[in-house]
């Protein structure tokens, strides 16, 4: 009987000790141009049953582009749980020139997002993820470890945010009102963002837009250059509604959840960031962010 309850203890703390990764590699499509093989990646998830809502190609690093997608039992889920669970919503698919393909790992991702929520989605995830594999391949898992049970209060050292923290950019009179800013923000190039994609369900009051942000100096091409382009699937950048509320997470949670293998150097040739980045995300949802005000 002691044996038992050894075994199972042993069994329990493995579980509970898992690593998980942020992406995973997908089956190498044919090297050339990029486009024809994010065309090809597109046919792939379509074909699984996934909606391809937004193509994204980040000024100043080329040759690299992502897919974002929605899965229909996954977005339900989502939407059902409501709130910032919205930010789950968007699945991204990474894809090089050299016709690597790489994805987000959505166990990771959502245990991340949901939190204390994840259980209740924890069935649509891997429904979704087994789709990702059938139409993707899986090859190596990569991009850093974090143990399962820490994602959900994940932050990557102490004294930084964690989910949610310094996410609120601004409040509106109504939820119309918020998307209609956001999308004429984005529409006019506002900060030098432009839209990559937007998902948006007005039953529940919550949407979600994937922003690219051009600007040489300050947007992703400076900053994703310096610390690691093979995390590709990391972009774009959010800003999500919730009822008259705009949100975009932090850069200190947002980017580390991204580059958890991130050392503490690069992070620091960074530095800037993640206020630059939530600037940009304020502006978008016509509100303005002052770093010493936070």
């Amino acid at each position: 009987m002691k044996k038992v309850f050894v075994g199972i203890f042993l069994a329990l703390a493995s579980y509970w000790a898992q690593a998980l990764t942020p992406y995973f590699y997908g089956d190498k499509l044919a090297a050339g141009d990029l486009k024809t093989a994010m065309t090809t990646a597109e046919q792939k998830l379509v074909a699984a049953g996934f909606t391809v809502v937004g193509r994204h190609l980040p000024a100043g690093i080329p040759g690299h582009g992502v897919l974002i997608a929605t899965e229909p039992g996954l977005l339900a889920t989502v939407a059902t749980l409501g709130g910032k669970a919205i930010v789950a919503a968007p699945i991204r698919v990474g894809v090089k020139a050299d016709g690597t393909v790489s994805y987000v790992n959505l166990e990771y991702w959502l245990r991340a997002y949901l939190r204390t929520d994840y259980g209740k989605a924890e069935a649509a995830m891997r429904a979704a993820a087994e789709k990702l594999e059938k139409a993707l391949g899986k090859g190596k898992a990569f991009g850093g470890e974090v143990k399962a049970e820490d994602l959900a209060n994940y932050r990557y050292m102490a004294g930084m945010e964690r989910f949610g923290d310094k996410s609120e950019l601004k409040t509106y009179a109504s939820f119309d009102e918020a998307v209609k800013t956001i999308q004429d923000n984005l529409a006019k190039g506002v900060a030098k963002t432009a839209k990559v994609y937007e998902v948006v369900i007005p039953e529940k009051k919550l949407a979600v837009f994937g922003v690219a942000t051009n600007d040489p100096e300050d947007g992703e091409g400076w900053w994703v250059n310096k610390i690691g382009t093979e995390h590709i699937a990391a972009l774009p950048w959010e800003v999500f509604v919730v009822d008259n509320k705009a949100y975009a997470l932090y850069g200190r949670f947002r980017t580390a959840l991204a580059w958890p293998d991130l050392g503490m150097f690069q992070f620091m040739k960074i530095s800037s960031h993640p206020d630059s980045t939530h600037a940009m995300m304020a502006k978008v949802a016509g509100g303005s962010y002052s770093a010493q005000s936070n």
